[in-house]
């Protein structure tokens, strides 16, 4: 494979996602989730969630911490116009008993987190300590939003619980742990595209070699005036990448760059929130990403993507040919996104924030044109329903929906029902507005 077809591979060892796999996403019965409504409440009516993430132990479980397991999320107050969220996006917790019943615990940080405000990343619970993995977005205290990007930490916070609830508490020291090298990933300075990216760290350990890693979203650089996607400048600003660090020593504060485990140079510009799950002695890397962020000539889906390797440094390879997991249905294309997949003895079970609804139209752009009661009213800003997705070497396939924001944890059976083969009907819905919600096979949970 040439660089000209696959991208400039920043490292030999780099897999791919090349244009000729990802020409072939298409939406399939085995890959399109049913069309999402509300849910009779939402798990916190003051505020916008969306990008989540749960609180893991160390071999990446659902941690549980005397009874409760906890998730965080990027949250904005709910008066504030959804497509302004990201601006103001400060990290919040919520934590339940049985993975159904939320309570809202408040904002993690007080003061002193890094950046103008906070994106997406990963909690670790390691043996009593906590590990609070972050983007750093901006400048602490600028004027104009910048969008500079950086990967940080908080540490020194514990987790306090009773029979009542549970409360996480500072003080936090934040530490800057990562920023680009301008080698194997793209500084803001040298960045061409839509948008810049270096962020979203998600904390691994490899159960195989004991290593632990941190994945991040990133961007191959691209030299300007090379041969990378035919010489075509627009097509070489779309060059996401998966990166990695490693710490040598296991320790959790302690990073070094490594080579990415996947580009997608010529193919996409942003592959959000990476994260591996190892199941059946495979590792599968999972990310999201946009319709928009699809280079020129190719026609992706907003969606979960996946690949499949036999050793953690790959070579992967993508799920169902392109890599198409979970897709929004067309007449829904932006019902959820940000999707976490984690394991479960039964299958893999995939969570989201549920997004714009009742919302048909082919660019997010066009939410802007809606006069801003309909933008309130079809943004869902809580969780979505939780899909359970039936994994099978290189092949996947959704088999069943769970309840909006039902986070099971491993020792749980999953809500019965005999397995059915998924129908290839796109448009089937699930999640009724009176806060059902029907499975595949069209049964409440």
């Amino acid at each position: 494979m040439s660089d000209q077809d696959a991208g400039i591979r920043a490292g030999a060892e780099t897999p791919a996602w090349t244009r000729e796999q990802a020409t072939t996403v298409e939406r399939t019965g085995g890959t399109v989730a049913p069309v999402i409504y509300p849910p009779e409440r939402r798990i916190d009516p003051s505020v916008h969630i969306w990008d989540t993430w749960l609180l893991r132990d160390r071999d990446g479980t659902v941690a549980e911490v005397d009874g409760w397991r906890v998730f965080f999320s990027l949250t904005a107050p709910s008066d504030l116009l959804p497509g302004k969220r990201h601006d103001v996006a400060t990290v919040r917790y919520f934590y339940s008993r049985d993975g159904r019943r939320w309570h809202p615990g408040g904002r993690v940080f007080s003061g002193g987190a890094l950046g103008s405000r906070q994106w997406a990343g990963s909690a670790l619970y390691d043996d009593g300590e906590l590990y609070l993995y972050y983007t750093a977005a901006g400048e602490a205290g600028e004027t104009d939003l910048s969008y500079t990007q950086r990967i940080a930490m908080a540490t020194g916070g514990r987790v306090e619980t009773d029979e009542e609830g549970l409360d996480i508490v500072g003080p936090w020291d934040h530490r800057s742990l990562l920023r680009p090298d301008g080698d194997r990933y793209e500084t803001e300075a040298q960045s061409r595209g839509m948008i810049y990216t270096f962020r979203d760290p998600w904390f691994y350990e490899d159960p195989a070699t004991g290593r632990t890693y941190l994945l991040f979203e990133a961007n191959t650089p691209v030299p300007e005036g090379s041969e990378a996607c035919g010489g075509d400048p627009a097509r070489q600003a779309f060059n996401g990448s998966v990166g990695v660090a490693e710490s040598p020593t296991g320790d959790p504060t302690d990073w070094e760059l490594r080579p990415p485990l996947l580009d997608a140079v010529c193919v996409n510009q942003e592959l959000e929130r990476p994260h591996v799950v190892r199941r059946d002695g495979r590792y599968y890397l999972f990310l999201s990403s946009h319709r928009h962020t699809f280079a020129p000539g190719l026609d992706g889906v907003d969606g979960l993507y996946g690949f499949v390797a036999d050793s953690f440094r790959g070579e992967y390879r993508p799920l169902n040919g392109s890599g198409l997991v979970v897709a929004n249905p067309a007449n829904a294309p932006f019902q959820a996104y940000s999707w976490l997949a984690f394991d479960h003895p039964e299958d893999l079970l995939v969570n989201s924030f549920f997004g714009y609804f009742d919302y048909d139209r082919p660019s997010l752009d066009d939410v802007a044109l809606l006069p801003e009661s309909e933008q309130f009213r079809r943004f869902g800003g809580t969780l979505a329903p939780t899909l359970r997705v039936r994994l099978d070497g290189d092949r996947s396939r959704i088999v069943r929906a769970l309840d909006h924001g039902h986070i099971p944890v491993r020792t749980e059976r999953l809500p019965e029902s005999p397995y059915e083969e998924r129908d290839t009907d796109a448009t089937r819905d699930y999640g009724r507005s009176d806060g059902g919600s029907p499975g595949v096979d069209g049964r409440a949970d």
